[in-house]
C-alpha cells in the first residue's frame, strides 16, 4: 500500500488543482455574463441627450440622439468584416444645433467606396458614446497623408476633424445615407472565452485522473509480478 501511496497523493492532489481552476472560471464566467448584461441593458437603454460634458467612464455606451448637420471631411479607419472583407469605418465630424462639434463613427463602406461621395448636410442620429481601444503593440502607425487611420484614436481624430474628443458610434441616420453600413455598439466583440477555459481545466482533470489510475494498475501489476510463486 505505501508503494501507491505516492500515485494516490499526485493524482488527487493534481485533479483537486485543475478542478479548482475549472470552478474559477466559471465563477469567472458568471461574473462576466453579469457585466455584457449590464452593458446590453445600458447599450440598449432610452436615449439621452448628448451630456454636456461626456465622461469615459460614467457614459461609455451611453445611448444619445443629436441633431445638427454632418459636416465635409471625413477620415477612413480600416476595419475588416465577415463575408464583406476589407473596408472603413467612415469617421465625420458633426456640428450640433447647440454649436459643439463632435465625432461620430457612421459606419462601414467596403474598401471600393473609400472616395465615392456621401450625403452630409442636416440630420438627426441616434448612436452610443464610445471611447475605442483599438490600438494595441501591433497596430501601424496611421497614414494621415493617405487618410487610412488603423485605429479610432480619439484625440487624433478630434484634433485632425476639429471637434471635440467626443465620439458618437451611429445605429440610425435621419434621413438615411445609402452606402454606409453602420456598425453600432454591441457586446459581440468583447471576449467571454470562459466556458472554454473552464471545459479545459475540467477535461484536464479528468485526464489527470485517468492517468493515475493507470499508473496505479501498472504499479500494482508490477507488483504483483514481483512476487515468488507458492
Amino acid at each position: 500500500m505505501k508503494r501507491l501511496a505516492a500515485p494516490i497523493l499526485i493524482g488527487l492532489v493534481g485533479a483537486a488543482i485543475l478542478v479548482a481552476l475549472g470552478v474559477w472560471q466559471v465563477q469567472r464566467l458568471e461574473w462576466k455574463q453579469g457585466i455584457l448584461r449590464e452593458i446590453e441593458s445600458t447599450i440598449g437603454g432610452d436615449p439621452i441627450a448628448l451630456p454636456a460634458d461626456p465622461d469615459p467612464e460614467a457614459h461609455l455606451y451611453a445611448p444619445v440622439t443629436l441633431d445638427g448637420s454632418i459636416g465635409p471631411g471625413e477620415v477612413h479607419v480600416l476595419v475588416s468584416q465577415k463575408r464583406q472583407g476589407a473596408g472603413y469605418r467612415v469617421i465625420a465630424p458633426f456640428a450640433t444645433e447647440d454649436g459643439r462639434r463632435v465625432l461620430v463613427d457612421r459606419g462601414f463602406v467596403p474598401v471600393t467606396e473609400k472616395d465615392a461621395p456621401r450625403r452630409i448636410g442636416e440630420t438627426a442620429l441616434r448612436g452610443n458614446l464610445h471611447w475605442p481601444d483599438d490600438r494595441n503593440p501591433s497596430t501601424p502607425e496611421n497614414d494621415m497623408g493617405g487618410n487610412t487611420w488603423f485605429a479610432r484614436d480619439i484625440a487624433a481624430l478630434a484634433d485632425t476633424l476639429d471637434t471635440d474628443p467626443v465620439l458618437v458610434v451611429v445605429r440610425s441616420e435621419t434621413p438615411a445615407t445609402p452606402g454606409i453600413q453602420p456598425l453600432p455598439v454591441s457586446t459581440a466583440g468583447i471576449p467571454n472565452d470562459h466556458l472554454q477555459y473552464a471545459i479545459t481545466w475540467f477535461s484536464l482533470a479528468a485526464i489527470w485522473i485517468g492517468m493515475t489510475v493507470i499508473w496505479i494498475r501498472r504499479d500494482t501489476f508490477a507488483r504483483q509480478s514481483e512476487e515468488p510463486l507458492r
